[in-house]
């Protein structure tokens, strides 16, 4: 069936629907990674977005068995479900071919009810978000009219507490050091990693007061929207930096450490989405292939005395990472447990756990 997508500066492109036929509003964002749309798609920092690929072949490896469980999470993916209003593409593969796949990608989002649209020039339509920034748009279904009715502004809606769990979750019971992790969207695969340093994991809603539970450090996950609507969490852990505890921050967490620490935090132009963000560390000619799914980042002047940056992406000069010069704080734009060899030559995640 015909699909087309309408973005609200009036751009047109026309293709073909996949997935579950019917129309979906969201903020339109790229994403450069080559592989991975299984995990871009249930990564809940894409919640309230349509995700452009801009590698063209999409779906020759088909998606994993939702079978497979590990800590009781879905192995293959970074949520329970697809976290992205649509998806589009140049090229849909109808057929697929990978040792786990078991199902294809047409038929995981028919399940799901999630809209895509494949057969768009992606290169033309990443040139135009580029140029006038991310913008809202829509797929529209068969020869029907886009909606006149406009969507509510993405930087106004509460998607975190549409991601984040509903009550605390504990992994790795018993393990000599607790860790809390403020559960913004938190992909699996964090949780996971810091599982395998042997911590003891208490994942807890994104406005949980934590403050008086007895923990050794603090990780605020990843997430979706815009971090100044969520100032339970900013004074949760302004709160949590009254003590000399670590606490890591990454993406959306990132940035509600640098609004805590009395930075501001501003949109980006086109955002960070992808495995392949070039960061820079500060004070070194050493630059990190790094994956990140942000739209926001801290404004580096406004950074208060005592913090520094840490990482600048190369691609427009935006903080990547902020830490603290006496306590063990650090926060960076990009997930650390996909980022090997990163701050101090080390992976940073093994370093946070040094601090614990």
């Amino acid at each position: 069936m015909k699909a087309t997508l309408v973005l609200d500066n009036g751009m047109r492109f026309e293709g073909t629907a996949f997935g579950c036929e019917k129309p979906a509003v969201g903020e339109v964002v790229f994403c450069t990674a080559m592989t991975g749309y299984p995990e871009s798609l249930t990564d809940a920092a894409y919640a309230g977005q349509l995700l452009a690929l801009t590698y063209p072949l999409v779906g020759n490896y088909g998606v994993p068995s939702h079978e497979v469980k590990e800590l009781g999470l879905e192995k293959f993916f970074e949520s329970n479900k697809i976290q992205v209003r649509g998806l589009i593409v140049t090229d849909y593969s109808e057929e697929y071919s990978h040792w786990n796949a078991a199902e294809t990608l047409d038929a995981w989002m028919k399940r799901e009810g999630v809209p895509g649209i494949t057969g768009i020039d992606t290169r033309a339509l990443t040139k135009a978000l580029r140029n006038e920034g991310v913008m809202g748009g829509q797929i529209v279904i068969g020869d029907a009219q886009p909606s006149t009715v406009n969507a509510q502004p993405y930087d106004t809606v509460n998607y975190v507490a549409e991601v984040s769990c509903e009550a605390p979750v504990t992994y790795n019971e018993g393990a000599a050091k607790k860790v809390v992790l403020i559960d913004c969207g938190v992909k699996h695969s964090l949780i996971r990693s810091l599982v395998a340093h042997d911590l003891e994991v208490v994942r807890v809603p994104y406005d949980y007061d934590f403050t008086a539970l007895n923990y050794d450090a603090v990780v605020v996950s990843a997430g979706p929207g815009n971090p100044n609507l969520y100032a339970a969490t900013v004074g949760h852990i302004a709160k949590a930096m009254e003590t000399a505890k670590p606490i890591l921050g990454i993406g959306l967490g990132c940035q509600l450490m640098g609004l805590a620490a009395g930075a501001k935090v501003e949109k980006l132009k086109f955002g960070h989405h992808g495995a392949n963000q070039p960061s820079r560390l500060t004070g070194s000619n050493s630059c990190y292939i790094t994956n990140q799914n942000a739209g926001y980042a801290i404004v580096e002047s406004t950074l208060p005395a005592g913090w520094k940056v840490l990482f600048t992406n190369m691609n427009d000069g935006a903080v990547d990472g902020i830490r603290h010069e006496e306590k063990p704080w650090i926060g960076t734009q990009f997930a650390p447990e996909a980022c090997s060899r990163g701050y101090q030559k080390d992976n940073l995640m093994d370093d946070f756990v040094k601090l614990i």
